[in-house]
């Protein structure tokens, strides 16, 4: 038999679908069934590498996580990583299949709509339940045609669908109506319920909105959800506690700038940096803004050199240069770690039409861009000694690489020995340090959730400003955060109702 489904969609984006499938794949886990997430389309520059070396959304990841089982590509069978120019990278089943402009994308959508129900079929053969998310809004009706993730996936998976609304933002009653009357009417069949969240203050003074809702419409409430302001678990492309504008030194904490390129990708590298005390991490995007931070950050991009020649035009190339001289740390992630080096070459245009740029110069290397993407799950251990990696040569770190670029270390000190590559036992040099190990670059996507690593060097930060070693501290595991999640959202929904959609495909 095939697995039952649920979908939860959205009356917009950013409404906290993504962090509803990843409770309720938690409490169905809990309550002893296998269930299995799924999102057919995914546009996001957080992604993932499974073991099996493919590429996939950073959501699903989590949700996987979740439901206590390994992610794999089925669970999100097509990601578009946006790039410069308004064109988007597509990931098929984990490989880049093509790179098209919005338009050239949806003359593909036949096809690709095929690809993503065989994977939704594969995975309706293994488990007992499958989530599936939608994207945006069931209601963009320029897009009704052409869509591959909202309602043609409902139909097509028999899918009974809540309807997600955030009255966080405001005009929740009309988002979720106004979705209702623009869908077809045989779309509009398959919304069993609505759930509202992110909600702050008394439910009292909610129920007689909720009961004309459900007055109007013919459907339940199915819930009711509060802000989840400290249950720290990610959502799609979200950066996490976002820091606003400002440069004033704080005494005690060590302050890291984290430098918000255009394409900025896999931003949750930094999730675990900023849940340490005697921390604070800044996402910052100007000159005005950088200020004298202890440590710079290049994340990783989409398009290296797009955001390259972006810190140029801007002034912060020339900033960080001289922040680096001035003592300070910089840190390089991916394609953070190309832009630390001589020169970026580009002789197949992969990634723009410039054929060489030059890069920060700040380590000894060059990079060359070729059309093969590599991605694995990897582990690591460190090699370099000075700096910021006094005491710490030896230490074992894990991370994932996606990166189309090779780097040419040429005679650079590297930083990691890679030992590992998915499960087969490996010997590469990865990353390129300083001589005075101020200034580091590496592939290693993930590197700061090895939390030893990421601890120890946080106190070479703090040693740098005299300031006391901080004192090692239980920051709750991701699998602790689920826990606390599903428990939320469990009190606040009707789970018996929920289970009745999922099993009988109705509502009272």
């Amino acid at each position: 038999m095939k697995a039952k489904t649920l979908m939860i969609q959205g009356t917009g984006s950013s409404v906290g679908k993504s962090i509803l499938v990843t409770a309720l794949c938690r409490i169905f886990r809990q309550d002893g069934l296998r269930v299995a997430p799924f999102k057919s389309q995914n546009m996001a520059l957080n992604s993932f590498v499974t073991k099996g070396n493919g590429e996939m959304g950073r959501s699903q990841v989590v949700q996987a996580e979740a439901a206590g089982i390994e992610p794999t590509v089925d669970m999100n069978p097509i990601l578009l990583k946006p790039e410069a120019d308004s064109r988007s990278q597509v990931v098929v089943l984990g490989k880049p299949a093509m790179t098209l402009t919005a338009g050239e994308y949806h003359r593909h959508a036949g096809e690709l709509l095929t690809v993503a129900m065989e994977s939704l079929n594969r995975l309706r053969s293994s488990f007992d339940l499958v989530l599936i998310e939608g994207a945006g809004s069931p209601a963009e009706i320029n897009l009704r045609e052409r869509e591959i993730v909202n309602m043609r996936i409902a139909k097509l998976a028999e899918a009974p669908v809540l309807l997600v609304g955030d009255i966080d933002k405001g005009g929740v009653f009309a988002s979720l109506v106004g979705t209702l009357a623009l869908l077809d009417d045989d779309e509009r069949g398959y919304i069993k319920g609505f759930i509202i969240n992110k909600f702050r203050g008394d439910i009292e003074i909610l129920k007689p909105g909720l009961e004309q809702l459900e007055r109007r419409t013919k459907l339940p409430v199915v819930g009711v959800i509060p802000y989840y302001h400290d249950i720290l678990i990610p959502e799609e492309d979200s950066i996490y506690r976002r820091e606003g504008i400002y440069i004033n030194v704080i005494e005690g904490l060590v302050d890291i700038a984290v430098i918000h390129l255009p394409h900025i990708s896999n931003s949750t590298d930094f999730e675990l940096l900023q849940q340490e005390e005697g921390v604070r991490v800044r996402f910052i995007a100007t000159v005005e803004e950088l200020g004298y931070p202890d440590a710079i950050i290049l994340p990783g991009t989409k398009s290296t050199i797009s955001d390259l020649l972006h810190l140029q035009r801007t002034g912060l190339a020339e900033q960080i240069v001289r922040r680096a001289k001035g003592g300070a740390a910089v840190i390089g992630i991916c394609g953070g770690f190309q832009m630390l080096g001589e020169r970026i070459e580009d002789p197949c245009l992969v990634e723009s039409q410039a054929g060489s740029i030059t890069g920060l110069d700040l380590l000894d290397i060059i990079t060359k861009f070729e059309p093969e993407k590599t991605t694995y799950q990897a582990r690591a251990r460190v090699l370099a000694h000075a700096g910021l990696f006094e005491e710490m040569e030896g230490q074992d770190v894990t991370g994932y690489e996606i990166h189309m670029g090779q780097t040419d270390y040429r005679g650079a000190e590297p930083a990691f020995l890679i030992t590992q590559r998915g499960d087969v036992e490996a010997d590469f040099l990865d990353g390129a340090v300083s001589r005075d190990g101020r200034v580091f670059g590496t592939y290693l996507h993930g590197l700061f959730d090895s939390a030893g690593f990421c601890h120890a060097l946080l106190n070479r930060l703090r040693e740098g400003k005299r300031l006391a070693p901080l004192s090692p501290r239980l920051i709750p595991t991701r699998e602790q955060q689920y826990d606390r999640l599903a428990g939320l959202v469990r009190e606040s929904l009707d789970m018996e109702l929920v289970y009745k959609i999922c099993f009988k495909g109705g509502s009272l």
